[in-house]
């Protein structure tokens, strides 16, 4: 494949999964009355709900028995769903607590933290620019600890639980959307047992007059607004070149960004804006040093 020649559906559907990825602070933004816990278990349950119907129709009933028999596999995608609620829970909360572009910056921070997990845990090389691009992406963090007064752990646990997620999503052998089915069924029973526990206890809110019909909507649609963009993913990722896609993946947090300042009002002055900057020096590094070395890799084959 060479560099122009790219799928475009492929190529749009990917665009598609990251502009939805950018935009759902809004979302989240309208369910601000109910608290997060209760909207990320929601997101559990109802895509739980989707997804399992979704595969039942294409694969059969059989689908989720295929994966328990491998005890293995199973336990690794208990452990990336566990991972990746607690990463959707502290993003739902983040939002909602106006903190959205600090979780911008843990998606900005995430894909230079791959590469770092890359090399202390997978033996991976990096080249002189990506080594480069990682200390000036450490330069920004060190620079909004000591000087925005916070240490940024919003943006780091929100970083590091999605990298963790990548590794072990990276080594369970399933289907992308098979894998997010079984992740949310083992999710969906604690999940379950979590909201009747709200509901009895009258911190709940589901199919009564507290929060309304409209907002029992929204919950419902969140599983799927969780599902869909994972589904594009997975079809974009097969289609595109990855170097395509990792550039692509800063829409998302970008737009994230955007809102925080724009929509949000979140404060963005100059101590903010040299710890971004920082970072968003290393991640171009990163990004065109990938580009280039795609590049050189297609002239070689085609040579």
């Amino acid at each position: 494949m060479s560099p122009v020649a790219l799928d475009r559906r492929g190529l749009w559907i990917a665009v598609g999964a990251f502009v939805i990825w950018g935009l759902m602070p809004l979302y989240w933004h309208l369910l601000k009355a109910v608290p997060s816990l209760q909207i990320v278990l929601h997101r559990a349950v109802w895509c739980a709900v989707l997804v399992a119907a979704w595969l039942t129709l294409r694969e059969g009933r059989g689908w989720f028995a295929a994966v328990a028999a491998q005890p293995r596999l199973a336990g690794m995608l208990a452990l990336s769903g566990a991972l990746i609620a607690c990463n959707w829970g502290l993003y739902v909360w983040a939002v909602n607590a106006g903190h959205v572009v600090e979780a911008s910056l843990g998606y900005f921070i995430n894909p230079l933290l791959n590469v770092v997990i890359g090399v202390l845990f997978l033996r991976e090389r990096l080249s002189r620019a990506q080594w480069a691009a990682v200390a000036l992406a450490a330069c920004g963090v060190l620079w909004l600890t000591f000087h925005y007064g916070s240490f940024p752990w919003i943006a780091l646990c929100l970083a590091g639980s999605f990298a963790l997620y990548g590794v072990i999503r990276k080594f369970a052998a399933v289907e992308a959307v098979r894998g997010l089915g079984v992740e949310n069924m083992f999710m969906f029973a604690p999940a379950v047992a979590l909201l009747a526990w709200f509901e009895l206890q009258g911190q709940g809110g589901f199919f009564s007059l507290r929060w309304g019909g409209w907002t029992d909507a929204l919950l419902v649609l969140g599983g799927a607004l969780t599902a869909v963009p994972l589904i594009f993913f997975a079809y974009a990722v097969r289609r595109v070149p990855l170097s395509v896609v990792g550039l692509l993946q800063y829409i998302g947090p970008t737009l994230q960004l955007l809102l925080g300042v724009f929509f949000f009002g979140e404060p963005f002055g100059s101590d903010r804006a040299i710890g971004f900057g920082f970072i968003w020096i290393g991640l171009a590094a990163f990004a065109i040093d990938g580009a280039l070395a795609h590049r050189r890799r297609v002239v070689a084959q085609q040579a």
